[in-house]
């Protein structure tokens, strides 16, 4: 099924080591010794006794040993000169049990180590199944039994100097420490973010971080390391559990893939979670599998993520277009990370390595993607924001003179404090205007008036029109004798301006006057009237100012 999902293997190889050649691995000028030695399987019944000779021993060779894992033994020999040594594994770290044992050339044991990610006891190199070797020149036999639950890559034994091993093992151990810190915080980061915003997408992307997290932190031995947890199989459960679940609803939420809008991805996605529910059963049955199995889904679900992204990118999904580039990205290093098998050249650089170094880079760029969306919801936010004012003053602003309207008047009641005042007017002239020159001159009339009072008020006091000739001042500090003073000034504008006919009646109250406020409006309305019906008489020269 592998062959399935990944038809290019050697392409991808090659992409892998292209890759792994610009890391810094600091192999320095000495070259790491690779055993050419073989391994065996163990049959069911086989028990090793200590021996030094393999030849009756029963074992079934193996070019490579089955990555579903099982009891393998090794056997290699080799000369070494004046030097320690540090014996290790190339390729990989995911590895459950080995048992090292050194023969010397009359088959007596000289030295014996344990180890791996099940094993309980101390390592001697952070990070690493590396075990030192003090062995004077010689020559010598080595026989390994490795027993695994399953296999991530071929494990090959080899010898290096203790002071190189030390240099080389820096930049895989840093990648791997520095990786893991970026991804803890984008975990705190987004877990904090999905319970504050309340959103999916987030609380998704947190559990498919953690199952990374949980399967590299095994696989490269920082649980067992640093807090002595050998659970195996944190390497493969949580994404079978969760991990790959989580996935598959974050494309799906991250690209608002809909049932009723985009049915085809999002029944396939459906289609996808319940091939996942299927595998993460079947791995409580088949353990051993269950690597495997997390292959194949990880396989198929970058595949759905990258046709969702291209199908969603060409809808115009503006997130949909950065998330292509990211899964485009960890889609070449990711597939090479869990297809490829062994790395030629390399001892120190894990395939774990490129895993977890691919991941991160796409956990990154996924964080770019969705900062994209907190932006953009920030923009719409602002859009909205910026549509809601403006409709609002255009709701609150009377169309003519560009002045408040009633509604506005209304609210600037409830904060004129008890000493203000509330001036209503009542435009004088503006029937004869209408009637003798037409609506055009009534309108140059109103806006000649607004704007002429407008310039003549203080600051604190503000002008609005009601409708028709009608105005309203409010006054905070309830000063009628200005009010009175700007009108006059007002007037005797408009008719120095050409609307020699135009006048004006006001009445005026104190809000102390009626502290509910309920009734402002009306009794400055009846006062402004008694005054112009005082006047009303006056057609042909109507006074200048009237007021009450």
């Amino acid at each position: 099924m592998r062959a399935l999902f990944f038809p290019t293997l050697r392409s991808w190889r090659l992409i892998g080591l292209l890759l792994l050649s610009f890391l810094p691995l600091a192999q320095g000028q000495a070259q790491p010794l690779e055993l050419g030695g073989q391994w065996f399987r163990a049959t069911p019944d086989w028990v090793y006794v200590g021996q030094a000779n393999l030849d009756d021993a029963r074992l079934v060779p193996l070019n490579q040993l089955s990555l579903t894992g099982g009891h393998f033994v090794y056997r290699a020999d080799f000369d070494i000169q004046d030097q320690v040594l540090v014996l290790d594994f190339k390729n990989t770290s995911v590895i459950g049990l080995f048992h090292h044992r050194i023969f010397d050339e009359q088959g007596r044991l000289l030295e014996e180590f344990t180890g791996g990610i099940q094993d309980g006891g101390e390592g001697h190199f952070l990070l690493r199944h590396g075990r030192e070797l003090n062995l004077p020149p010689g020559h010598y036999r080595l026989i390994t039994e490795l027993t695994s639950p399953f296999l991530l890559a071929q494990p090959q034994p080899y010898l290096d100097s203790l002071p190189h091993y030390r240099q080389s093992i820096n930049s895989g151990n840093a990648i791997t420490l520095v990786c893991i810190g970026v991804l803890f915080g984008l975990v705190f980061y987004y877990t904090v973010l999905s319970i504050v915003r309340r959103n999916f997408v987030d609380a998704m992307y947190v559990l498919v971080i953690l199952s990374n997290l949980l399967y590299n932190m095994t696989a490269l031995e920082v649980f067992a390391d640093l807090f002595d947890m050998h659970w195996f199989y944190l390497i493969s459960f949580p994404f079978l559990l969760f991990g790959n679940l989580a996935y598959l609803f974050f494309v799906i939420g991250l690209l608002d893939i809909r049932r009723d809008q985009q049915p085809k991805l999002f029944w396939a996605g459906m289609a996808l979670v319940s091939v996942c529910l299927i595998f993460a059963l079947a791995a409580l049955f088949k353990p051993n599998w269950s690597l495997e199995l997390v292959r194949i889904a990880v396989g198929v679900n970058l595949s759905y993520g990258l046709v969702c992204g291209a199908v969603r990118a060409r809808d115009g999904h503006q997130s949909a277009r950065y998330y292509l580039a990211a899964i485009g990205v960890f889609f070449v290093l990711g597939l090479t990370s869990i297809s490829l098998n062994s790395l030629e050249g390399v001892y120190t650089f894990y395939i774990e390595h490129l895993g977890l170094l691919s991941f991160t880079l796409e956990a990154l760029l996924l964080s770019f993607v969705l900062a994209q969306q907190f932006a953009q919801l920030h923009k719409e936010k602002e859009l909205a924001l910026s549509s809601a004012m403006r409709n609002l003053h255009a709701a609150t602003t009377d169309t003519l003179t560009g002045l408040p309207n009633r509604y506005a008047l209304i609210s600037d009641l409830q904060q004129l404090p008890e000493r203000g005042s509330l001036t209503f007017i009542d435009l004088d002239g503006l029937k004869y205007y209408n009637d003798c020159y037409g609506h055009e001159r009534g309108d140059e009339l109103l806006c000649s008036f607004g704007e002429l009072l407008q310039r003549q008020l203080p600051a604190q006091a503000r002008l609005h029109r009601l409708g028709g000739d009608e105005f309203a001042i409010t006054h905070p500090q309830g000063d009628l004798h200005e009010i009175e003073h700007v009108l006059t000034v007002t007037v005797e504008g408009l008719r120095a301006a050409g609307f020699e006919l135009a006048g004006a009646s006001f009445g005026s109250v104190h809000v102390y006057e009626n502290p509910a406020k309920d009734k402002l409006m009306q009794m400055a309305d009846e006062r402004m009237y008694q005054c112009k019906r005082i006047h009303k008489e006056a057609v042909l020269h109507p006074p200048l100012l009237a007021g009450g």
